[in-house]
C-alpha cells in the first residue's frame, strides 16, 4: 500500500524534533514557576526567557499572555476587552464566533475579505468596537488586509483583534492590537499558545498567574516547545507557494473551482470545488487512498454541516468543497498522487 499523505496541516501540524526536544528540557524543570522558593524562582527565569525569546521570534513588541491555545486566547480577548462592543467578521473560526455570542457580523465580498464600507457604517457609533478578524482564514487562506484594517479601527477608536492561528510562524504578524497564536499549527505542541497585547491596559485583569490576565500554572514545557517551534524559522515557505501554484493549475484544468483566488491567500491553504461531488464523499475517497484532507476548519468538518464561511462568500455548492492544507514536508509526488486521485474522482 502506499504511503499516507497528510495535507491537512491547517487542523495541526506535525510535532517538529525541536520541540520534543525542548518540551523534554522543560519536564525536567518540574517547579511551579509560581512557587518562591529556589527551583520555582529557575522556572520562572526559565519562563521568562521563553517570553522574551517569542517577542524576538515573532518580532512582537508588546507583552504577552501564555494560553491553553487559540480558543482561550480568543476568549481572553473578547471577552475581558476595553471597548463596550464587538464586531466580528462573518468568515471567522467557530472559536471567535462562540466568544463574541450575539455580537454584529462583519460582511464580507465573494473574495472573502472584509467589506470595508460594511465596517465604515458598524464603526459610526460614538461607542468604541472591538473589532475581530482572522488574519487569515483556515478554510479558504484568504489573508485580510491587516494593514488597512487597524489603521480604520483606530481611527474610531476602536481595537483590533487579530486571529494569526493559521499566519504566526509562516508570515509575518498582522498589524492589530492583540494577536492570538496557537503553537501546534506551526509545528509546535497541542495546548499551548498566546495572547500578544500591547499594552495591557486594553484588558481588565481576572487575578491568578500571567500578570494576574488568566488563571492556571503556566505549562513551561508546552511553552518551550512553542517557542521552539517557531525558532525553527519558516524559510520552507518559499517552497509552498509553487507547490500550491502547481497543484492549482492541475486541478483547475481537471475542472476545479478554486474559492477564493481573487483575494491574496497564503501558500499553504487552498480550498477546492468539485461541481457535482459532494465534500463527503470526496473525503472517503481521499481517505481511503491514504489522502488526508478536509471540509473546512477541524473544529466544523466532524459535522460536515454547511461552512458558515463559504456561505458568506456566497459560494455555490459549498457542499462540494475541501480544503487541502500543505506543511514543511510536503512534495510534489504527493500533489502529484492527490491531483491524479482528484481526476479520478471527478471522472
Amino acid at each position: 500500500m502506499a504511503e499516507p499523505i497528510y495535507l491537512d496541516h491547517a487542523a495541526t501540524a506535525p510535532l517538529l524534533p525541536q520541540a520534543l526536544a525542548a518540551m523534554e528540557e522543560g519536564w525536567r524543570i518540574w517547579a511551579n514557576p509560581s512557587s518562591p522558593h529556589a527551583a520555582g524562582r529557575a522556572a520562572r527565569a526559565a519562563l521568562e526567557q521563553a517570553r522574551a525569546r517569542l517577542k524576538v521570534a515573532l518580532g512582537w513588541p508588546g507583552e504577552v499572555i501564555f494560553t491553553s491555545g487559540a480558543s482561550e486566547a480568543l476568549a481572553l480577548a473578547i471577552g475581558r476587552a476595553a471597548p463596550p462592543r464587538v464586531l466580528v467578521s462573518a468568515v471567522e473560526h467557530d472559536a471567535a464566533l462562540r466568544a463574541a455570542g450575539d455580537a454584529p457580523r462583519l460582511a464580507v465580498g465573494p473574495d472573502g475579505r472584509i467589506d470595508r464600507h460594511a465596517l465604515a457604517a458598524q464603526l459610526d457609533d460614538p461607542r468604541p468596537a472591538l473589532v475581530v478578524v482572522q488574519q487569515v482564514n483556515s478554510e479558504t487562506g484568504v489573508i485580510q488586509d491587516s494593514a488597512a484594517l487597524h489603521a480604520q479601527v483606530a481611527a474610531a477608536g476602536g481595537v483590533l483583534v487579530c486571529d494569526a492561528a493559521q499566519g504566526a510562524g509562516k508570515i509575518a504578524l498582522p498589524e492589530a492590537d492583540m494577536v492570538v497564536i496557537s503553537a501546534h499549527k506551526f509545528g509546535g505542541p497541542v495546548g499551548i499558545g498566546a495572547l500578544l497585547v500591547r499594552d495591557y491596559a486594553l484588558l481588565a485583569p481576572s487575578g491568578g498567574q500571567e500578570r494576574g490576565y488568566r488563571g492556571g500554572t503556566e505549562a513551561l514545557p508546552l511553552v518551550l516547545g512553542m517557542i521552539a517551534a517557531l525558532e525553527a524559522g519558516h524559510g520552507w515557505m518559499e517552497r509552498a507557494a509553487p507547490l500550491r501554484a502547481r497543484l492549482e493549475d492541475a486541478l483547475g484544468r481537471a475542472g476545479a473551482e478554486v474559492i477564493g483566488a481573487a483575494a491574496p491567500r497564503i501558500a499553504t491553504i487552498g480550498a477546492y470545488r468539485m461541481p457535482g461531488k459532494s465534500s463527503a464523499a470526496q473525503l472517503i475517497r481521499f481517505d481511503g487512498a491514504g489522502i488526508a484532507v478536509s471540509a473546512g476548519s477541524a473544529c466544523s468538518s466532524g459535522s460536515l454541516r454547511p461552512s458558515h464561511v463559504l456561505s458568506a462568500m456566497g459560494v455555490e455548492g459549498l457542499g462540494e468543497v475541501i480544503r487541502v492544507s500543505i506543511g514543511r514536508d510536503t512534495t510534489q509526488a504527493q500533489l502529484d498522487r492527490f491531483i491524479a486521485l482528484w481526476r479520478e474522482i471527478r471522472g
